[in-house]
């Protein structure tokens, strides 16, 4: 049958797709460390990720976290930090480190056939690390210099304070990094936090790409056959001290022409029923280009070039916190836009069309992230890490495709009372 190329094809909306999340593979190697591995792709590439309980959370020290991670790579009892990298590039592989307010990821990105030449490093960097005391003073050197550059500059100033006035600055969610903290980082406390936190008897691993039994066997070979420490199993807990003042406008830059504005509440993480709806209402309200922040104060006032809310859901807790840097001059006039929109959405219903075009942005997410094994792997590695299995991933399908304009009205007036907010403006 020939096609008529005159006749468009039919559109059809990402509402009508069927989303099923390929299944992940789940074994325990030898010594019993769960591995995680999602075959897929064309190309002869894998990415392993190593995740560890190595976050702020378990920080007995300020600044230890994101040192411990920044430093991994620094040097062994075997290979200097030069002899590690000079290898890293040999092969044509990218090895990263991170952490964040939980969980500390170390992440491999390799051609498949160089597994077995890379996996003794990195068994040697998170079971052999030893932090040389030249290497961790030049990371606080670094860290201190980054630190005062980014302090001239509003828009950071204003996501410390908006996370240390929900949070409270003693909380691992609220707390942030201060000159005299980096300072005062000492070899010993990152040593202590790396022995006790880069435990391998905790890590999940997770691995994806054009893989199988093979590699599934090499790293088998390497991690499986490792004689595992006890794992630790204290429970840390932080209590939330939100400040009492919920307004705050802290003069950053006296000769500044732009002003940052933050302006959040505490919200649940992924657990709490709420959390999926208002993964739609935020869209619909500030979370992508088309949303009603954008359009009335980007697009109709002209006071910003992007503005944009967010939810950030942690382990332990979560918020979600609006926010923009707009002319000093109309600092004020953006933040009562804020407000509006916020009301607006109480009081009146989202029109279905609009709410379609919601739908379709995030439905057409999930359908970029099914394409391609990191992705998939990275979708799998969330839902696992928060404790869910598919049936998670198909619920928020589910209600992104059946949510409707009244259930977002209700959770706007349970969600978007002003009182409920903390504003920080810096200029």
């Amino acid at each position: 049958m020939i096609i008529d190329r005159k006749i468009a094809p039919p559109i059809h909306d990402a509402v009508e797709f069927d989303y099923v999340l390929p299944a992940i593979n789940k074994v325990s190697l030898d010594n019993g460390l769960p591995l995680y591995w999602l075959n897929a792709g064309v190309q002869d590439v894998v990415e392993i990720d190593w995740v560890f309980p190595a976050g702020l959370w378990y920080e007995q020290a300020p600044s230890v976290a994101h040192a411990a991670a920044a430093l991994l790579k620094s040097g062994t009892s075997k290979h200097t930090s030069k002899q590690i990298h000079e290898a890293l590039e040999f092969y044509g592989a990218q090895l990263k480190m991170s952490a964040g307010n939980d969980k500390a990821t170390v992440t491999l990105h390799t051609m498949t056939r160089h597994l077995p030449e890379l996996l003794p490093m990195v068994v040697e960097m998170l079971t052999d690390s030893i932090y040389p005391e030249a290497e961790l003073e030049l990371h606080k050197r670094n860290a201190i210099q980054k630190l005062l550059v980014h302090l001239r500059q509003c828009e950071f100033v204003a996501n410390q304070q908006i996370d240390a006035l929900m949070f409270g600055e003693e909380h691992p969610y609220g707390r942030y990094s201060r000159k005299e903290k980096i300072e005062a980082l000492k070899r010993e406390d990152v040593v202590s936090f790396y022995n006790r936190c880069y435990n391998l008897a905790n890590v999940k691993i997770f691995m994806g790409g054009k893989i199988g039994d093979a590699e599934v066997k090499v790293l088998n070979d390497t991690f499986g056959k490792l004689q595992l420490k006890s794992a630790e199993t204290t429970k840390i807990e932080y209590a939330v001290q939100s400040a009492a003042e919920r307004k705050h406008h802290i003069s950053n830059d006296p000769n500044g022409v732009q002003g940052a504005i933050r302006i959040g509440r505490l919200f649940p993480n992924r657990h709490h029923p709420d959390y999926t709806p208002m993964v739609v209402l935020n869209t619909l309200f500030g979370g992508y280009f088309g949303s009603r922040l954008m359009s009335n104060i980007r697009e109709e006032k002209g006071y910003t070039y992007g503005i944009y809310s967010s939810l950030a859901p942690d382990l332990n807790g979560g918020s979600l916190t609006i926010h923009t840097e707009t002319g000093r001059d109309v600092v004020e006039a953006a933040v009562t836009e804020i407000y509006k929109e916020m009301e607006l959405l109480c009081n009146e219903q989202a029109d279905d069309e609009e709410l379609l075009l919601v739908k379709n942005y995030l439905l057409g997410g999930l359908l970029g992230d099914l394409d391609g094994p990191f992705s998939i792997l990275h979708r799998w590695r969330s839902i696992i890490l928060n404790g869910f299995d598919e049936n998670y991933f198909n619920n928020n399908v589910r209600i992104y495709k059946s949510i409707t304009p009244a259930e977002l009205q209700a959770l706007a007036r349970k969600y978007f009372d002003p009182k409920d907010y903390y504003e920080v403006v810096v200029i």
